[in-house]
């Protein structure tokens, strides 16, 4: 079997590393941690198909580069759904998740005083790469939590059957790979 996967996001290309999940299943390993070249691209990318927002919303921690590009491009906020609370948090609320690439089930917190800002507001949820949806689902709990008017999900890459949703907005499929 091969150990790398050849895509081209954001018009440019990259070998992505197969991961097993289990004995049937692999995915493609794709972060943006360190890669500038791709994080500038697809967040200029995406902004072109996101509709208007006022703030963006992101779980950590793999997408923090890329809310933190489209925050800078788009000259909108951005908030971080933590997967820990933290000291300087107040009214934190909380939401459960399981992702595909997590062992584990995980739960965010958003800080209550940056979920007050966004009440009313035109939030884009964001990520990295949306496969099972559980990452987004939760972050749709935090936002829902402070009345907050989403207007988009949106990710680099949609994985599997994800590419087939028509509620999100992504840049490219990413294939499971099945054994």
């Amino acid at each position: 079997m091969r150990n790398h996967y050849t895509m081209t996001i954001a018009g440019l290309t990259r070998d992505l590393p197969l991961c097993k999940i289990n004995e049937n299943l692999s995915i493609a390993a794709f972060v943006l941690f360190g890669d500038v070249e791709i994080t500038v691209a697809a967040a200029t990318e995406l902004l072109k198909k996101s509709p208007e927002f006022d703030y963006i919303l992101t779980p950590e921690a793999k997408s923090i580069p890329l809310a933190y590009e489209m925050a800078r491009q788009s000259g909108k906020p951005y908030f971080v759904a933590r997967k820990g609370e933290k000291l300087y948090m107040r009214n934190t609320v909380c939401a459960s998740v399981r992702s595909i690439t997590t062992d584990r089930e995980q739960t965010l917190f958003l800080d209550g005083n940056e979920g007050e800002l966004m009440r009313g507001k035109r939030v884009l949820l964001l990520d990295d790469v949306i496969s099972t949806g559980e990452s987004l689902a939760a972050t749709v709990k935090l936002a829902e939590r402070f009345d907050a008017n989403i207007v988009g999900m949106a990710a680099v890459l949609a994985e599997g059957d994800a590419a087939k949703r028509g509620d999100i907005i992504f840049l490219e499929p990413l294939p499971l790979f099945f054994e």
